[in-house]
């Protein structure tokens, strides 16, 4: 079941249901928002179920699908989490700033709590600051959850895994360092994160989501050069099903929290890099030119595609901008 959200002048936008070939769609019959559908997914999910059976099948006509006017699936979050489960990706974000790894870097997840209020759709510009403060994209996977008891094991965690979604959480990677000095985490590093079109049931993923972690390729290019083409699952160092099973050792979490994967990476270079930190590293490394980071005018995509070449997500596709737009 793939689900969107509708740009209709709204704060939160109109639940839709969308076929899988995201070409129709059908406005959501129990829940105008998908927050709404989260907080009461119970007796919401049935019927989205249904709705989406009917639209595949041609029993039920669909609106042409216009992809210019999806929100992200949920505009704003009560909680957008995100973890750091690719421990490759750690070890060259590090070496970029001259800090060594972690304590507990293979036992213990590193998360940060990120702005949820605003959250941008898969169109959406992204701001250039005004000057030059490293903007640079992350490609990554996310889960949507419903209500989450603290304590949550790893075993029970399946039970709160409601949807998937793609993300590009931006980052100002020059404020990085100044920031983590003070020892009190991430805020004016983190601009608002982009998500992709869609929001998607595990059946979509179907047997690429195992062990709590999805295998898909993941596709990054910027202005129509690829960037990376990495696998998701592989060395994705901690579960979706362990990252929440740590974020819920002394709190619980409400339905419409997102849980970030944090960026993919792989170890084998011919794979590229799923953000402009990680090329640059590798590239200083081997004593090239550094590549910049993000400047106006400048296009980023991302998508994710599983075993058949599909698009599971749709894709997320962000011009560098002067100014808000």
């Amino acid at each position: 079941m793939r689900l969107g959200t509708l740009r209709d002048g709204s704060r939160d936008g109109r639940l839709i249901v969308v076929d899988r070939e995201a070409r129709s769609f059908v406005v959501a019959p129990c829940a105008r928002t998908l927050q709404l559908a989260l907080d009461e997914w119970s007796s919401c999910e049935p019927q989205l179920r249904e709705t989406s059976r009917l639209l595949d099948s041609g029993e039920t006509e669909g609106e042409p699908l216009d992809p210019d006017r999806l929100s992200a699936p949920l505009p704003r979050a009560y909680e957008w989490i995100d973890g750091s489960a690719y421990l490759h990706h750690i070890e060259l974000v590090r070496r970029a700033r001259g800090a060594d790894p972690p304590e507990g870097l293979e036992t213990d997840p590193l998360v940060y709590q990120g702005g949820s209020g605003i959250l941008l759709g898969p169109k959406q510009a992204l701001e250039w600051p005004g000057s030059d403060l490293g903007l640079d994209f992350e490609a990554e996977l996310a889960v949507v959850l419903g209500d989450v008891p603290r304590g949550t094991t790893v075993e029970a965690a399946p039970n709160y895994v409601r949807l998937f979604m793609l993300a590009n959480d931006v980052t100002y990677r020059n404020l990085v360092p100044g920031e983590l000095k003070k020892g009190f985490g991430f805020l004016v590093s983190k601009p608002a994160t982009a998500f992709g079109p869609f929001a998607v049931t595990a059946d979509e993923l179907g047997g690429a989501f195992r062990e709590g972690r999805a295998f898909l390729r993941l596709v990054s290019t910027l202005n129509g050069e690829p960037v990376g083409d990495t696998e998701t699952g592989p060395e994705m160092h901690f579960s979706f099903f362990d990252l929440l099973a740590h974020v819920t050792k002394t709190r619980s979490l409400t339905a419409g929290t997102i849980l970030g994967s944090g960026t993919v990476s792989n170890r084998d270079s011919r794979r590229g890099a799923s953000c402009l930190v990680e090329k640059r590293t590798r590239q200083a490394l081997e004593g090239e030119a550094l590549s910049p980071y993000l400047q106006p005018g400048d296009r980023v995509r991302i998508e994710a595609f599983d075993e058949s070449h599909r698009s599971v997500f749709g894709a997320v596709e962000q011009e560098v901008v002067v100014g808000h737009r």
